[in-house]
């Protein structure tokens, strides 16, 4: 009733946006996460009624680091141009692109059991040139471009190949590494090297200035904001075929990938 009769104090309220999952582009197939899938639910969230702050609940073992940044930068953009304070609960994990979105907030609270950081960036692939030599098989390939066969999995592996990712993921981790020193600078211990790809528990995480605090999203914000702060989820809206089980295949190939980077982490 207090929504509709403006001349009463309002409730506070905290829209809470929940990601979920792993990080890649091409829309929310099989639970993963991208910008342009989020677009919207962020916008209301930050948009909608007169919020207090912003809350995100984070459950995310990475992905695609261009998705992971771009989600960031969005987050970002509309908590400054709101002035609204962010508020990241993690609950198994925040790792590697799930903490690239978590540095995004003001604040970062986790669950002492927790797992947090993996501030480093992966390529992983297969190699299967002796596998089809070994049957007969020749590869050919014929490109226009000397680069075009780039770490050709049927190839031989190339020193010069591998020099150049190198250099590749080179610059994304130094650009992972820009993001997390100006969202979390001041809070960091000096002399002590969190990029390598390590991760830890919640308690360490917070001796270590990657999070805030332990806490959990209710109680926190109940003491933040008080005990009449009202929690409004925000949702992904997907399109009804992809409600009942379209796309069945797009989803079975990133469970797989998904299970993969979870399995990383214990979980």
């Amino acid at each position: 009733m207090k929504r509709f009769l403006p001349f009463l104090k309002q409730d506070p309220v905290v829209p809470v946006v929940r990601l979920n999952g792993m990080i890649a582009a091409g829309g929310r197939v099989g639970g993963t996460l991208s910008d342009a899938a989020l677009a919207s639910v962020l916008e209301r969230a930050f948009t909608r009624g007169k919020p207090v702050a912003v809350a995100l609940q984070i459950n995310s073992p990475g992905g695609s680091p261009v998705q992971s940044s771009l989600i960031a930068a969005r987050i970002r953009r509309l908590a400054d141009e709101k002035s609204l304070p962010v508020h990241a609960f993690v609950e198994d994990v925040a790792a590697s692109g799930g903490y690239w979105l978590a540095a995004a907030a003001d604040h970062i609270w986790v669950d002492e059991t927790s797992i947090v950081g993996s501030i480093g960036v992966i390529s992983a692939g297969f190699g299967f040139h002796e596998l089809i030599a070994r049957y007969g098989i020749e590869r050919r390939v014929h490109t226009a471009g000397e680069s075009k066969s780039f770490l050709d999995p049927f190839r031989p592996q190339r020193a010069e190949d591998v020099e150049r990712l190198g250099r590749v993921l080179e610059e994304i981790h130094t650009a992972f590494k820009s993001h997390i020193t100006a969202r979390r600078g001041p809070k960091l211990p000096e002399g002590r090297d969190l990029f390598t790809g390590d991760f830890w528990a919640g308690r360490q995480a917070v001796e270590l200035g990657l999070a805030d605090g332990i806490a959990h999203l209710v109680p926190k914000m109940k003491q933040v904001y008080g005990d009449k702060v009202r929690l409004v989820p925000m949702g992904i809206r997907r399109p009804l075929f992809q409600r009942l089980g379209a796309q069945m295949a797009g989803a079975a190939i990133a469970s797989a990938d998904e299970r993969a980077l979870w399995a990383r982490y214990g979980l």
